[in-house]
């Protein structure tokens, strides 16, 4: 059994390298791809999918490795768990988004503090974080319920996955979206874009809950309900039967 402050850390430090990953990936590619913006994105995909698996596999134990704002909500409204935690749960993956994202300015050599000037606004980009968000957390709760052992590979899968079919390239989580506003980079969204962008996020987790509980929860039909005797009925039989 771990300790709150065990499975905190582990949440923080889970955010802290996905962020280093999409960000630092994401200058090495720009850097790289030769003005190539299909084989940038590619190369800023593939690694951002293996380390989901990594970190998924090896904090999940731990902390659950939400590592997202959108994912805790979704374990909340399941029940699974409780608000105290969940809300320490978000703020140290915001905190551990933006350590990740300053730590790699400076492995870069970068200025360490930036706000991005990339546009990422418009219907067609709020709902692919719909989208993204719900795809994520479908896949979540639908391999919990079917296969636990695999969600690290079908997590890191999906994701891979989303960042093509998506017009967004899947941000699908608030802390990362928070964090990718503050940097001038390849990744990066404008600050006055991200609201929009989490409210989305939001939107997309709540639905995935409410579609998975409708459609994968068990639920006992009035036919298989045990029919209970009225209380007087009861007290009858009991007295027949002296």
């Amino acid at each position: 059994m771990f300790s709150d402050g065990q499975k905190l850390f582990a949440e923080f430090i889970g955010t802290a390298f996905l962020l280093a990953t999409i960000v630092g990936s994401g200058i090495m590619a720009e850097s790289l791809a030769g003005g190539n913006v299909a084989v940038a994105l590619l190369c800023n995909t593939i690694p951002v999918g293996a380390i989901l698996v990594v970190l998924i596999t090896m904090l999940g134990p731990v902390s659950g490795a939400h590592f997202n704002p959108a994912v805790t909500l979704g374990f909340r409204l399941k029940g699974d768990i409780q608000s105290g935690l969940a809300i320490g749960y978000v703020g140290v993956q915001i905190l551990g988004a933006l350590v990740g994202m300053w730590v790699t300015h400076l492995m870069f050599d970068l200025e360490l503090f930036q706000t991005s000037a990339k546009a990422r606004t418009g219907g067609g980009l709020l709902l692919s974080e719909v989208i993204a968000t719900f795809g994520l957390m479908w896949v979540i709760f639908a391999t919990l319920k079917t296969k636990a052992s695999a969600v690290p590979m079908a997590v890191g899968l999906y994701i891979t996955a989303a960042y093509w079919f998506t017009s967004s390239t899947s941000f699908a989580n608030p802390a990362v979206s928070i964090a990718r506003s503050l940097t001038d980079t390849f990744v990066g969204i404008r600050p006055i874009d991200t609201p929009a962008f989490i409210i989305m996020q939001l939107i997309g987790a709540a639905l995935a809950f409410y579609v998975y509980k409708y459609s994968m929860e068990p639920r006992v039909s009035s036919a298989e309900k045990t029919p209970t005797q009225p209380v007087d009925e009861v007290a009858a039989s009991a007295l027949h039967s002296k």
